[in-house]
């Protein structure tokens, strides 16, 4: 090949060797910036994950930091958690559900007097047995392998009732066990030495309690009966004597010693009474009682007072609630006397009101009695009404410094009523008067109704005169009960106008200004009327001696029992007793009325004969009980009152023996208690010996001469009565 030709053959080859350089430049350039893009994108990366590495890092210091912070506070709470555990005095310890023991503070462990094998990992078993092995319990009337036997049986049974050991050294450890749910159980052993101990001077002060209130109880049982028999003498003749001729300065002088007895008398009971509450020894006794009863006898007895001070007793009683419940009467009666006695004691004028109300309950075994005290008396500030039911309490006034009394009447009467499931409350305005009021649960007496007169003998139109609204409002609403034509008259005056209207019978008050009862019955036959009348008074001993008595067919005491309303209304025959005078009596027996009382005490045999004296009986008395029963033989008396504490044979031990003579005759005689024991508890044993009724000394003229009436039928008055006839 000639040279032209190489030339250009080479100058081809430089030319394609320069564009494959230059295409080889050009890939190497992109790949260069391919692996520029690339070593960048990788830069990035990596400071990203140097970042990321800082970061998981710093977070793994920190943990680390959290850690060891967490295990130190876990270390120092484990520490504190097992260093309270090791400072309290009980053992605590923990066993596992193979019931193998994981820890015990020292408290657990002192129980084994150091021995080493109770330690981690020892079986419930194991520690009993070395309980008993070592003497370290005492196992008491039980062999060693039953004591074991019967807290083996505990502790798998799971019970987590305490069980109280003793230890060798007297002291006395209670084990509560308690089973996690994961099967451990959570062992204590509670010290409980100091508290046994205690237990044991608590027990030795107990007895000793008992022992000195057992003496208070017979000191208190003492002081009552030595206390009211003399009393009984001082209070009787003071009441004799005021029925005796004295001059207006003597008179005061028996009002005081009788008034000095009386508040004397009332302290002793609250003070008794009170000591029952404090020891929580008062007891509620139930039995059938009439409730209307219970309020008339309590309203008899303070009628004298009220009438002295000028005030009207009235009762509202139910007309349809029943009368006959199951309580105690004892009680209800003391309830009563506090509350009816206040109201009379703090009231100057006006009058007393009771008012009673219920509800039955659906299935009639019960009934739930409303009763309402209501006076026109001094009244309560507001801010002292819940202070008088405290104990001691009286309201300081200058209104009420001139009563006395203990202060203890409304927090015994509080007491009462609690026990008798109710309450009790006080609303009142200061000068105008107060209403105590309360409610209790009563059972009721099944088959016992109060039921009117099924006839009235054609009686059909009543005139009642009385100036009172209160007491005619009470009257109409209990007569028209009985369906009859009430009018009312407000005095005599416009009665006298009324009565020409033609009617059936009146019924009159006693006391009423400008005319009184009596002067109205002579002013009524004054004018040519003959229509039967009826007196109510509140003193009927009193109006049996006015001349005008024999022109009222009946003289009742206000208030009155519906009963007796109803069975004086049963005997009124106006179709033939248009004629003047009462009606006749009927002559039962000529023989008069034979009463043996036993007593050995002079003063209150004195007493006694001089309060029967104005009846016309044959009164005979026994030293004791033996002569007691002697006399009830040869007399064969018609009513006995029998003292309980006498010589010889006690009124006790007589009555029973006056039974078993009866039970040979078929007969019964009515004896009646005449006794200082007046605790409570005293009347249920009295009346356990066969005695029917129970009265207290002091003696009261009305009460002996109720009792009289009650058991026989009639009081049989002398023809000449005293003057001052008590009423």
């Amino acid at each position: 090949m000639d040279l032209a030709a190489r030339l250009a053959q080479e100058r081809r080859a430089r030319l394609a060797a320069e564009r494959l350089l230059e295409l080889k430049q050009e890939e190497l350039f992109a790949a260069n910036r391919k692996l520029g893009h690339r070593a960048r994108a990788l830069t990035h990366e990596i400071v990203e994950k140097r970042a990321e590495v800082a970061t998981v890092r710093d977070e793994n210091t920190r943990v680390k930091s959290d850690l060891s912070q967490a295990r130190e506070r876990f270390e120092v709470a484990e520490r504190r958690l097992w260093n309270s555990v090791q400072t309290i005095t009980d053992g605590f310890a923990v066993y596992d559900s193979d019931s193998r023991m994981i820890i015990a503070n020292d408290a657990y462990l002192s129980i084994f007097d150091g021995l080493k094998e109770v330690r981690q990992g020892i079986t419930y078993a194991h520690i009993l047995q070395l309980l008993t092995e070592e003497g370290i319990v005492d196992v008491g009337d039980q062999t060693r392998e039953e004591w074991r036997a019967d807290m083996q049986a505990r502790w798998e049974a799971g019970s987590n009732a305490g069980k109280v050991i003793r230890l060798w050294n007297d002291q006395y450890v209670r084990l509560v066990d308690r089973h996690t749910s994961d099967g451990d159980v959570v062992s204590l052993g509670l010290n409980i030495t100091e508290a046994v101990r205690y237990e044991r001077e608590l027990e030795k002060a107990r007895d000793t309690a008992e022992v000195a209130n057992r003496a208070k109880s017979a000191f208190l049982a003492n002081m009552s009966h030595e206390i009211r028999t003399p009393m009984n003498g001082i209070l009787g003749m003071a009441e004799l004597l005021a029925e005796s001729q004295t001059d207006e300065e003597q008179q005061l002088y028996i009002d005081t010693i009788r008034n000095s007895a009386e508040a004397l008398l009332v302290i002793i009971n609250d003070v008794l009474d009170y000591s029952k509450i404090e020891a929580d020894k008062m007891e509620l006794h139930s039995a059938p009682f009439d409730l209307e009863r219970c309020i008339h006898e309590v309203i008899l007895l303070l009628q004298p007072t009220a009438r002295d001070k000028g005030l009207t007793l009235l009762v509202d009683y139910d007309l349809f609630l029943p009368t006959q419940f199951n309580g105690d009467p004892g009680r209800i009666r003391q309830i009563l006397t506090n509350l009816l006695g206040n109201a009379v004691k703090f009231t100057l004028r006006g009058h007393v009101l009771i008012r009673v109300t219920g509800v039955t309950a659906e299935d009639g075994s019960s009934a739930r009695i409303h009763l309402n005290v209501e006076d026109t008396g001094i009244g309560i500030p507001a801010e002292k009404a819940d202070h008088i039911f405290g104990e001691f309490n009286q309201v300081e006034s200058e209104k009420n410094r001139q009563f006395e009394g203990s202060g203890l009447g409304l927090a015994i009467t509080r007491q009462l009523v609690k026990m008798m499931g109710g309450d009790i409350w006080v609303e009142s305005e200061e000068g105008q008067g107060s209403c105590f009021g309360l409610h209790i649960d009563l059972g009721m007496v099944e088959g016992v109704d109060m039921a009117p007169p099924l006839s009235l003998n054609g009686l059909r139109k009543v005139l009642i005169v009385d100036d009172l609204e209160a007491n005619r409002i009470i009257l109409e609403k209990q007569l028209r009960q009985l369906r009859l034509e009430v009018t009312s008259c407000t005095n005599g005056a416009e009665a006298l106008e009324r009565v020409v209207d033609g009617f059936d019978l009146l019924i009159t008050d006693h006391n009423m200004p400008e005319m009184d009862g009596p002067e109205l019955a002579q002013a009524i036959r004054a004018a040519g009327h003959n229509v039967p009348m009826i007196l109510l008074s509140s003193n009927p001993g009193f109006a049996r001696n006015d001349p005008a008595r024999d022109l009222f067919r009946m003289i009742l005491q206000k208030p009155q029992p519906r009963n007796e309303l109803f069975a004086a209304l049963g005997h009124v025959q106006p179709d033939q007793a248009r004629t003047v005078g009462p009606i006749p009596e009927d002559p039962a027996s000529t023989r008069k009325l034979r009463i043996l009382a036993a007593d050995d005490n002079r003063t209150n045999r004195l007493v006694l004969d001089k309060m029967l004296k104005p009846l016309d009986i044959d009164l005979h008395f026994a030293e004791d009980g033996e002569q007691a029963i002697a006399l009830f033989n040869k007399l064969a008396p018609d009513l006995i009152f029998m003292d309980i504490s006498m010589p010889k044979i006690d009124g006790r031990e007589a009555t029973r023996r006056i039974r078993e003579i009866e039970a040979d005759r078929d007969a019964h005689t009515h004896i009646i208690a005449l006794t200082a024991h007046a605790l409570k508890g005293d009347e249920d044993e009295v009346r356990q010996a066969g005695l029917d009724a129970y009265l207290t000394k002091p003696l009261r003229k009305k009460a002996i001469f109720g009792a009289i009436e009650e058991f026989c039928g009639c009081l049989p008055l002398k023809e000449e009565p005293p003057q001052a006839a008590s009423g």
